[in-house]
């Protein structure tokens, strides 16, 4: 192999492509500050090595010895990709960031509703760069050709999942809501059919029972559109297609603007493609 070959990947969907290749060899430790990495990209690209490591629930160290693991010479190397990345694709998040900043001079709910609205603008911005067209094009097939779609989401989930089940009944889809009343979800699932689909919504730090049931099913051969956010998640085995959502949030309050913006493409698309 050549000195070129041997160079660390300088754009981040190549990264992303190399940690994703080099996941099962990882250490624990550094597939957790992969996995913080990928879903958090702009954190990354403006961090310090304490507040990324803190966030990501690592020691600082833990980040340096995650770069120097993947090529870089040290964090700062890999840093540059995520702010290269920014530089190409979001030029106007430094902005966003200082209007943030300006706004402490605000009190109250008033600067509540400033963070949060800032938040769901990030988070739609986020969705056109990390939901592929082909795979939303996917998606729309599948559900479209069900005969019921299976709509499975707990916890934070659970309103994207009951969203689906109001959108696509008005649109004369047949679905089924697994809410895990009474414990039953694995009952509510249990008439799934050959012809029919599952869409399991889960995100960090993931259900465990969505988990187990998407990849129950999907050992069965039912289709499983997974919407979620990391190609790291536990649901990324059992999906057929899967559709990542990387949610900005207001000190931990994370937005769900993006995954209901994503909720509604999906039941109008599939409703335009089973009316055509």
């Amino acid at each position: 192999m050549n000195e070129a070959q041997d160079l660390p990947p300088r754009a981040f969907e190549e990264f992303k492509s190399l940690v994703l290749g080099r996941r099962n060899d990882l250490p624990a430790r550094l597939i957790q500050v992969a996995e913080y990495a990928v879903t958090h990209p702009d954190e990354v690209a403006f961090g310090t090595v304490a507040s990324i490591a803190e966030a990501a629930e690592v020691q600082p160290s833990t980040l340096v010895r995650f770069a120097k693991a993947l090529g870089y010479s040290g964090f700062s190397d890999l840093q540059s990709v995520f702010r290269n990345r920014l530089r190409e694709r979001w030029p106007e998040y430094r902005e966003r960031l200082t209007h943030l900043r300006e706004t402490e001079g605000e009190h109250g709910v008033a600067l509540l509703m400033t963070r949060f609205s800032e938040a769901a603008l990030v988070s739609l911005t986020r969705l056109r760069e990390t939901v592929p067209p082909e795979s939303l094009d996917r998606a729309a097939e599948i559900l479209a050709a069900a005969d019921t779609i299976y709509l499975l989401g707990l916890r934070r989930a659970f309103p994207v999942a009951v969203y689906l089940s109001y959108a696509l009944s008005k649109l004369d889809q047949r679905c089924i809501l697994v809410d895990q009343i009474g414990g039953l979800a694995g009952e509510q699932i249990a008439g799934a059919r050959a012809g029919d689909a599952l869409v399991a919504v889960s995100f960090t730090p993931y259900m465990p029972a969505t988990v187990e049931l998407a990849n129950a099913h999907a050992g069965k051969g039912l289709p499983v559109i997974a919407i979620t956010d990391s190609p790291f998640s536990p649901l990324a085995s059992a999906a057929t297609v899967r559709l990542d959502v990387v949610e900005a949030d207001v000190s931990g309050f994370r937005s769900l603007a993006g995954t209901f913006c994503l909720a509604t493409t999906l039941a109008v698309a599939t409703g335009e493609r089973r009316a055509g």
